[in-house]
């Protein structure tokens, strides 16, 4: 998990079966609180780090999940070369048939731009979930932009619907 946050992401997948589940943050602090919480759950690995320097060996992991990464790190100084520098970071540490899961708010306009590379060996399709809402009788239009969250998969080795 790139960019792990004191999200319960991890947590959840870890309970739903997922085992190994490294994650990382360039927040010591957030680092440290995590590593705490779930301490009784070795499974669950927290390491500060930047996702755009990764200190994994090449070839090291099926899947990357970024949550709300590429939206942050878009926000920040020479965000165009640091977006670039993740995704090189990403498809190195990714196996030959891995999958780097990207959700975004951004729109499919703004987003694929940054993963549409051949320098990444990867094939990426585009997904929208409904954002979360309060009230439980909401039904969110999946067609607004403001009311859903977009996953980009970003498949190496083959075509990103294959399973």
């Amino acid at each position: 998990m790139a960019g792990c946050g004191n999200s319960q992401l991890s947590e959840d997948m870890f309970e739903d079966g997922y085992a190994n589940l490294s994650n990382i943050d360039i927040s010591r602090v957030v680092i440290d609180q995590m590593s705490d919480k779930y301490k009784d759950k070795p499974a669950l690995t927290f390491q500060q780090m930047n996702v755009c320097s990764l200190e994994f060996p090449d070839e090291s992991f099926d899947a990357v999940v970024a949550k709300g990464v590429m939206d942050a790190i878009l926000c920040g100084e020479g965000s165009t070369a640091n977006v670039a520098k993740m995704c090189m970071e990403v498809s190195r540490v990714l196996k030959p048939a891995g999958v780097f899961f990207v959700v975004s708010y951004g729109v499919p306009d703004n987003r694929m731009q940054y993963l549409e590379n051949e320098d990444y060996s990867w094939t990426v399709t585009t997904h929208t979930v409904p954002k979360p809402t309060v009230s439980a009788t909401a039904v969110p239009d999946t067609k607004d932009a403001n009311s859903v969250h977009y996953i980009y998969v970003c498949a190496k080795g083959g075509n990103a619907e294959e399973g």
